[in-house]
């Protein structure tokens, strides 16, 4: 009751709406812009842009295929040198790298008593001789008492027809006819029995002998002393090396090339070999054999490659990167390799028709080892191609065909 009254509000007081601050503006427009930044984004390298291609034209051209492969230097012709039955090493004497000219004396195994039974052999082979001599001796006088028996047989057979003599007596002389044959023939068999005895001793006699000339190991052909695998005093057994040859006039690259590209291989085809030792240096060389037995779980086949002029100081052992030269195809539409895409169980390319993709099968050629591949089949020269996109493509995705996926585009 003491106080004044309040003044009333105007009706247009209540009204009035506030002002946003200039730091509210300052949010709202830098929400805006941030906005603005992620839709750019999305539509230029998010998700939602275009997936960014290099395309090639499909030209004619004749490729000059190439087979690439590495392999190692080996001799044709190498011989292991060693004893056929087991024994000791009584000397060596040659060493590795040292030249050898064939039936040069390598190394002799010990012959133990080889000596002792050869003279033992010997021994008994000339009393096979002495006892040919008696057996033929009885042989002779066998003979000739035979002779006489047939003539007393005769005689006594005469003399019995005219009954001069008994039957008993002339019967008498039949039976010593018939004694004589029985001790020819026993003499004949004697004599036989000691000539096999003889070839039976002359034959172990020369296979001992053999023996005795096996411990003796005799280079087969001119070669180089590549392995010395056993020294004096070592015992091996029959078939073990004591020592290895190698013909060094011999020498080729063995070399394994990728079954699924071997197509065209034929022997004589030229090939260049880049040694080890000297690979800025390639030498000629040819396809010499093709060996039939591949290797199926490398999945390479097996080529030996010969040299046009064998270089001196070559090793073996040494690795060797060879290129064979394949005939020129025929001309034929030619793309990159890369540009090759597999869809399924088909490969094929993808195909700018229109600005739009089109998946388009293929039949692939012979390719080179630029890179270029040959299409037998699906296309033909002006076509245009993808060869690199970003990520993988289907009909249906965006594209856009730039010079270059190195780097950030405008």
């Amino acid at each position: 009751p003491g106080l004044p009254p309040l003044p009333a509000k105007h009706p247009q007081d209540t009204m009035t709406l506030k002002r946003p601050s200039s730091r509210q503006l300052s949010m709202a427009l830098a929400a805006l812009a941030l906005l603005a930044a992620i839709v750019f984004i999305a539509v230029r390298s998010g998700p939602l842009a275009a997936t960014r291609i290099t395309v090639v034209t499909v030209a004619e051209a004749s490729l000059s295929p190439r087979l690439f492969g590495t392999g190692t230097v080996e001799a044709r012709r190498a011989w292991l040198i060693g004893p056929t039955a087991a024994g000791r090493v009584l000397r060596v004497l040659v060493d590795v790298g040292g030249p050898v000219k064939a039936g040069q004396l390598l190394a002799e195994m010990d012959p133990v008593d080889l000596q002792e039974r050869l003279a033992a052999l010997s021994a008994t082979q000339a009393r096979a001789t002495s006892a040919i001599a008696a057996a033929e001796a009885q042989v002779k006088d066998a003979t000739a008492r035979r002779e006489l028996a047939v003539i007393n047989e005769r005689r006594y057979q005469d003399l019995r027809q005219k009954d001069f003599i008994s039957p008993s007596a002339a019967e008498a002389k039949v039976q010593e006819l018939t004694s004589a044959d029985a001790a020819l023939s026993a003499a004949q068999a004697s004599l036989a029995g000691a000539r096999q005895d003889l070839t039976r001793t002359r034959a172990d006699s020369a296979a001992l002998a053999q023996q005795r000339q096996n411990v003796r190991l005799l280079a087969p052909a001119d070669g180089i002393v590549t392995s010395r695998d056993a020294e004096a005093g070592s015992t091996v057994v029959a078939g073990q090396a004591v020592l290895k040859l190698a013909d060094p006039a011999s020498l080729w690259v063995k070399l394994r090339l990728d079954q699924g590209r071997s197509g065209g291989l034929a022997p004589g085809l030229p090939a260049s070999i880049a040694l080890r030792s000297r690979p800025t240096q390639p030498l000629a060389g040819k396809v010499a054999r093709i060996e039939l037995q591949s290797d199926s779980v490398t999945e390479e086949r097996l080529v030996q490659i010969s040299f046009d002029a064998l270089p001196l100081g070559l090793s073996l052992g040494e690795l060797a990167e060879v290129t064979i030269m394949l005939p020129a195809t025929a001309r034929a539409p030619v793309l990159p390799n890369a540009a090759i895409r597999r869809v399924g169980d088909k490969a094929g390319v993808w195909r700018l028709e229109g600005g739009k993709l089109q998946f388009t099968p293929v039949r692939l050629g012979q390719s080179s080892l630029d890179g270029q591949v040959q299409v037998l089949e699906g296309l033909k020269a002006g076509d245009e191609v993808v060869v690199y996109s970003e990520k993988e493509l289907s009909a249906s995705t965006r594209i856009k065909v730039v010079e270059s996926l190195a780097g950030r585009q405008p």
